[in-house]
């Protein structure tokens, strides 16, 4: 059975605007490397019930769920109290998570306070996730791993654990990119996925200064389905009175048509 996933994206700041996330992009393709399908991914705002209720939606439908922001110092830094209501587990002040933030702190000039020693309160049953950038750890409670919201960090957060993730056999992908409108290839397409049910195939139309077309990427564990697939719709374009060729991968060149 192929491992699946899921992202939950915290924070008021990302779905006002203010913030621009990058960290479900990253993710994805970081699992889409392991061969861990992604299946879904959402933002959600700093709401205690909202993180509750999507927590335990998620872990109960996916093998690993990454959860990214509200782990902070301040008051609206929620995640890990809803976090351990999820679970039904008690929170507690982890005596290596502290030794981490002591460390860190010493030496600076920045006062190591009641609010940032928040940032050692664990939910029971947790285990600490390495945070090699600043110090104040992430931990994995089941099949829930918790980052910090801020990109490095949890890039940094997400490489210590990569150990912790089995994947399964990575998908292989192809792009025919053709000059022919995706109104006029959709009946065909819908044929040739019906024909290959081990193929996933998605279109997409790209428009360009006096020309537009359709990039039709196609991806399946599977790679001579995916040849045999792919060149069929090659052939599809081309009785269409279009042009057309097949790309390795997602990268194409529209321009070489």
């Amino acid at each position: 059975m192929v491992a699946s996933a899921g992202i939950i994206i915290i924070g008021d700041e990302i779905l006002s605007g203010r913030t621009k996330d990058s960290n479900i992009n990253w993710i994805a393709c970081e699992l889409d490397n392991l061969g861990i399908r992604l299946k879904e991914a959402r933002i959600i705002p700093d709401e205690s019930s909202t993180i509750i209720k999507t927590i335990k939606c998620f872990t109960n439908k996916y093998t690993y769920v990454f959860s990214c922001g509200g782990i902070g110092p301040t008051h609206d830094d929620i995640t890990t109290e809803c976090v351990a209501k999820a679970f039904n587990q008690k929170l507690y002040k982890d005596s290596e998570a502290m030794r981490r933030l002591k460390l860190h702190y010493k030496g600076t000039n920045i006062e190591f306070n009641e609010a940032r020693q928040k940032m050692a309160i664990l939910p029971t049953n947790s285990e600490l996730i390495d945070n090699p950038v600043s110090a104040a750890p992430g931990y994995r409670i089941e099949n829930l791993f918790v980052f910090a919201g801020v990109p490095k960090i949890m890039q940094g957060m997400f490489n210590s654990i990569l150990s912790d993730l089995k994947g399964g056999k990575k998908l292989k992908s192809k792009t025919v990119s053709s000059n022919i409108g995706e109104g006029l290839i959709a009946k065909d397409l819908e044929k040739i996925e019906n024909k290959f049910l081990n193929v996933k195939i998605g279109s997409y139309p790209y428009f360009k200064p006096g020309s537009f077309g359709t990039s039709i990427v196609l991806r399946s564990e599977d790679e001579i389905s995916l040849k045999k697939a792919s060149e069929a719709i090659l052939e599809i374009v081309i009785k269409l009175g279009g042009k057309g060729k097949i790309f390795d991968g997602n990268e194409i060149d529209d321009r070489s048509l």
